[in-house]
């Protein structure tokens, strides 16, 4: 085996989102621990990784959506449509690996196709969260993503037992990490250009990273902004991010309709008390989390929740889901837990997370957590499920 490693990460986007971030910094953490590391990733637009990767990248040319077909059988066909092309590049690319490991879905079934070819020699895959499809296509892809790999990971105790319970799977839990040189309170400088940007001249400013889509809450995060508004008129409320591989314009729908409902007692909310920036560039992404003064994250199913982690790191009170993964990791005296079901519960953890004594006091109880999540102590892990595999493939 050697004492050191040749590891291909796969990952299903060049967009910055949370398994794609995980990838990278646990790409970056491997690097440095002296492995020789390369991240696979389907690149739709031919532009790469905004950010600099330690690690080697091969960047996979991915085509265009299916045309023509309806919403459901789009989707599907994207995702069969995805899965070869990772097949395809791997069959002519010669390079070859100790560990073949996949972040999601797509690449976790790439590999069990190669496998199968003889084309790699395991499959491990990190189970982030576990989706209910309506599509039967889509949830036999991801059953057969999480049953087939050699070996598979998860990153909290939620997931851990939803494999045990639901696939009869042991998957060892690795942890998630944050970066604290790229996200801590000392300003840059680029703070008031970003307000600027992005149109930040509210007070208080609440921010959310991840999007419009049913998870994320959006709906009720949006009922519970507009209580907020009679408490501070002059709030507003930073959604930030958005790209992802589904559709959610049926939700997206019921977003906007909702904030046209609520004009009639709050006025236009749109580009004024609701800011939608869409992704931020990785650049800016730093100086955001500093210009807001509270974070709300009143998710209903993550993997984990690395953006809740960023927040800690920078300083801002957090206010999120009162279940797991995030009780996994938070306290009522870290973070406020409120129930993500109650747009009431919601706005009332808004309204107390900026009060100043209740603000200073969450954020100095949770940055106590901060060094238990590293990408070194993450990438440890790693190594010693990996070396595991590899003795456990070595017997006779």
């Amino acid at each position: 085996m050697g004492s050191f490693l040749r590891i291909a990460l796969l990952t299903y986007s060049t967009k910055l989102r949370g398994s794609v971030v995980h990838t990278l910094e646990l790409a970056t953490a491997l690097t440095e621990l002296g492995h020789d590391v390369c991240v696979y990733a389907l690149d739709k637009d031919g532009q790469g990784f905004e950010r600099e990767v330690a690690a080697n990248v091969q960047l996979v040319p991915a085509q265009p959506s299916p045309d023509g077909l309806e919403p459901e059988q789009a989707i599907d066909a994207l995702i069969r449509q995805r899965i070869q092309e990772f097949v395809d590049f791997f069959l002519v690319n010669a390079e070859t690996y100790d560990i073949y490991h996949a972040q999601d879905c797509i690449g976790a079934n790439a590999l069990v196709q190669l496998r199968q070819q003889g084309r790699v020699s395991n499959v491990v895959r990190t189970v982030h969260h576990v989706e209910d499809y309506a599509s039967i296509y889509l949830q036999r892809c991801q059953d057969k993503s999480i049953r087939d790999p050699n070996l598979c990971l998860c990153v909290s105790d939620r997931w851990h037992q939803a494999l045990r319970n639901d696939y009869g799977i042991e998957a060892p839990r690795v942890i998630n990490g944050v970066d604290l040189q790229r996200f801590s309170p000392i300003p840059s400088g680029q703070e008031n250009a970003v307000k600027a940007r992005y149109g930040l001249t509210g007070s208080p400013i609440y921010l959310t990273v991840g999007g419009i889509e049913p998870r994320k809450n959006s709906l009720r995060l949006l009922e519970a902004f507009a209580q907020v508004l009679s408490h501070h008129p002059q709030a507003q409320l930073v959604i930030a991010g958005g790209s992802t591989l589904f559709d959610y314009e049926p939700y997206r729908r019921s977003f906007f309709a909702l904030a046209t409902a609520l004009e009639q007692d709050h006025g236009p909310l749109i580009g004024k008390s609701v800011i939608l920036p869409g992704v931020i560039p990785d650049e800016d992404l730093p100086a955001l989390y500093r210009t807001a003064d509270a974070f709300c994250f009143p998710s209903t199913k993550e993997g984990w929740g690395l953006v809740v982690l960023e927040a800690i790191a920078s300083s801002l009170p957090v206010i999120t889901a009162n279940q797991p993964p995030f009780t996994e990791f938070l306290t009522p005296e870290q973070a406020l837990l409120v129930n993500p079901d109650s747009a009431s519960a919601i706005a009332r953890a808004m309204v107390e997370s900026v009060r100043p004594a209740i603000a200073q006091s969450l954020v100095s109880q949770s940055r106590s957590i901060l060094p238990q999540y590293t990408w070194t102590r993450s990438a440890a892990l790693h190594v010693q499920h990996y070396r595991q595999l590899l003795s456990a493939q070595a017997q006779p």
